[in-house]
């Protein structure tokens, strides 16, 4: 039987089929990919259900608000039920959790909250405002690059926190390939980002590398002051 017509409970997981999964192990358990397989159902003879998850994830992961309707509705295989789907369980989960502002104390805290880009096959350089408490405001991803690299601008950051209004930021990239080193880049963009915030007076205040299984605290590397 070919997967293309596979419908999401027959869609493996590793043992267990990703509906399985999700009711054995709990929602925690599968990725976002699985998640969004999950709402949409079934796939086509073009595009199995996990492919039209990882489209609409990159759609997802690029929205600055709320996704593209239009971009999501185009993709062979979205029909008009599946996009309106994806569509309310996203504003669904907005309006229950999108204004809840999680404190951080900590670089674990961040690692949390976005641990679940971790298994992106791209690096994406996040930042993460935060207000006067040290609340988190927003998550933005900046920018994603290719298997192993992206590249990033202070100015594009330092625009996402002008525009939440943020008293401090948080800089987090993924490293694709799991090992939890700073390169030289990753030191060198880190200061360049430390130097711009403090002109503006919105400071940098670490830069997590992260995968899913752990992190690496450039404030607790010495290179965050």
């Amino acid at each position: 039987m070919r997967t293309d017509f596979f419908y999401v409970h027959e869609l493996p997981s590793g043992k267990l089929s990703i509906r399985e999964k999700i009711l054995k192990n709990g929602s925690h358990s599968a990725s976002d990919i699985e998640l969004l397989a999950a709402i949409i159902g079934s796939g086509n003879k073009k595009n199995s259900v996990l492919e039209l998850a990882r489209q609409i994830l990159e759609i997802f992961d690029t929205a600055h608000d709320s996704p593209d309707i239009d971009k999501i509705s185009t993709i062979q295989g979205m029909g008009p039920a599946q996009t309106s789907r994806v569509i309310a369980a996203y504003e669904l989960g907005k309006r229950m959790f999108g204004t809840t502002q999680k404190k951080i104390t900590g670089p674990r805290d961040i690692w949390e909250t976005i641990r679940h880009l971790a298994n992106r096959t791209k690096e994406q350089f996040i930042c993460c405002t935060l207000n006067g408490a040290q609340a988190i405001i927003a998550t933005h991803i900046i920018t994603i690059g290719i298997i192993n690299k992206t590249i990033v601008h202070p100015r594009e950051i330092f625009a996402e926190a002008l525009r939440d209004r943020a008293c401090a930021i948080i800089v987090a990239h993924n490293h694709p390939s799991g090992r939890l080193e700073a390169s030289t880049e990753d030191i060198e963009i880190t200061k360049r980002i430390e130097q711009v915030g403090d002109l503006v007076g919105i400071p940098l205040l670490d830069h997590i590398i992260f995968s899913e299984q752990a992190y690496l605290s450039l404030k607790e590397q010495g290179y965050v002051t």
